[in-house]
């Protein structure tokens, strides 16, 4: 395989195959015993044709035990059992919720009724928080002192609304997370060179951030936006540590034959999976 863009300096995300099922992780998370976590990729799953193979988009023309076999598979991968998997609805908005034993197998093992939460949240062992990517951010937190997570999705609408302040927040008011401690890796998502958008866009962005950095005026009303470093400022100025933050430098539209990118096949595609558990 020949990523593009994996990593600049040390390794921030590591390639990992257990036969043809690849996928990836973050070293520093990994350190933590008690976390399992990883991100899936294009290979090692069972579905077909546009959503070959590990495909977690269930809206879509795919099997549903396809999907379901590719969670079963997931799960063996992190040692974690499928039946407590929770996923939610997302609508690309910023807010989070707290996962307790009455969502159990939401959105994995039965139809997801939980909606409406772009964030999920929990301290219970054995629980694995799921959500589905192919383009926006995700955002692993974990809480060392407090064995806590969070995994928030984070799309141009979502880094408006400021999600990752939003997860940090409502983790210090349930389980007493302080920003400085938590590690933070930003997953897979689409690069700023790949992620063209118009002037409204942008609009939005102003009214919340300093875009320093951050787009990249290309003429005729159009824009480059670089969502990975908005979450980053958005982060840091939350209270997340420089050394606590974990970015991976892996664009899906320029890997888009490992990850389902969205922009690089105009909507024809799988969806990718972010999972964050707390082991028994």
């Amino acid at each position: 395989m020949k990523w593009k863009r994996i990593c600049e300096g040390e390794e921030v995300l590591r390639v990992n195959q257990l036969g043809e099922l690849v996928y990836l992780t973050f070293p520093a998370l990994e350190e933590q015993a008690w976390l399992a976590h990883c991100f899936s990729t294009r290979m090692g799953g069972v579905s077909q044709g546009i959503y070959a193979s590990m495909n977690f988009r269930e809206d879509a023309e795919d099997t549903e035990e396809h999907v379901r076999e590719n969670y079963r598979r997931i799960a063996a991968v992190l040692g974690m059992d499928v039946r407590r998997f929770v996923r939610s609805r997302l609508v690309h908005g910023n807010r989070i919720h707290l996962v307790t034993a009455e969502d159990y197998g939401e959105g994995t093992v039965r139809p997801a009724a939980l909606c409406g939460y772009d964030g999920l949240m929990t301290d219970q062992p054995g629980v694995t928080l799921v959500a589905t990517f192919a383009d926006c951010v995700p955002i692993y937190f974990a809480d060392p002192v407090h064995r806590a997570v969070a995994l928030s999705h984070s799309g141009w609408r979502g880094t408006v609304a400021q999600i990752g302040r939003e997860t940090l927040k409502a983790m210090g008011e349930v389980f007493g997370t302080r920003a400085e401690e938590v590690l933070v890796g930003i997953g897979p998502c689409i690069c700023g060179d790949c992620y063209e958008v118009g002037e409204e866009v942008v609009l939005e962005f102003q009214k919340e951030m300093d875009l320093e950095g951050i787009v990249r005026e290309k003429g005729n009303g159009k824009y480059q936006l670089d969502l990975r470093k908005a979450n980053q400022k958005i982060l840091l100025q939350s209270g997340v540590e420089k050394e606590h933050l974990f970015t991976a430098d892996i664009c899906t539209c320029c890997n888009s034959e490992y990850l389902f990118s969205h922009r690089a096949t105009q909507g024809k595609r799988g969806n990718l999976g972010a999972f964050l558990g707390i082991r028994e």
